[in-house]
């Protein structure tokens, strides 16, 4: 059993029988009253998002979640597959359920896929990924890094904003947890 408060982003927890992943949460300390814990939590299933409030002294059953690291092949047909590195037996989700995480992979890229029981329940992204520019704006002669930036569309289909020197073709580090530039890739 896990408290309320003790959950965080990426947690996974059971709730009316249903398998719940926590997006966000915080503390929230009205004037009057208790302490509540705001959340904004994702049913793994159906892919539904909602907020919602919690007491922090709440219990849930927290659901075991085993990670495989897994290569990206391809998408088609609106399903995504997987493929485990050392058996080769390949693994299946509905793109529409790994829509966000898609934004970020990379054919034949390794990944960890996650699982609760024999079920396969989502993706597990790196902490940044590098892309590479496939449209933007072309640069501004004299543009510094301090400029309000960019659109740029990488080629994934992820747009980012950049700073306004970061021209087509560029290779740039992105971060996965909000889909910020981070810096040039070498």
């Amino acid at each position: 059993m896990v408290q309320a408060v003790d959950l965080r982003s990426g947690m996974t927890f059971i709730q009316d029988n249903k398998l719940i992943k926590v997006m966000e949460a915080s503390h929230h300390k009205p004037g009057k009253g208790n302490t509540v814990m705001r959340m904004k939590l994702r049913d793994v299933r159906s892919g539904a998002t909602y907020d919602t409030t919690f007491r922090p002294d709440e219990k849930f059953e927290s659901a075991y979640i085993e990670k495989k690291s897994v290569q990206y092949l391809y998408s088609m047909d609106e399903v995504a597959f997987f493929m485990d590195l050392e058996t080769f037996e390949q693994y299946e989700l509905p793109t529409d359920s790994i829509e966000s995480e898609l934004k970020y992979l990379l054919e034949n890229e390794q990944v960890e896929i996650e699982f609760y029981g024999q079920e396969v329940i989502g993706v597990s992204l790196p902490g940044t990924v590098t892309l590479m520019v496939e449209e933007t704006e072309p640069s501004i002669k004299g543009a510094t890094v301090t400029g309000s930036g960019k659109p740029a569309t990488m080629e994934t289909g992820l747009v980012v904003m950049v700073p306004d020197f970061i021209e087509k073709g560029d290779r740039l580090i992105v971060n996965t947890s909000d889909g910020s530039y981070q810096k040039r890739a070498k």
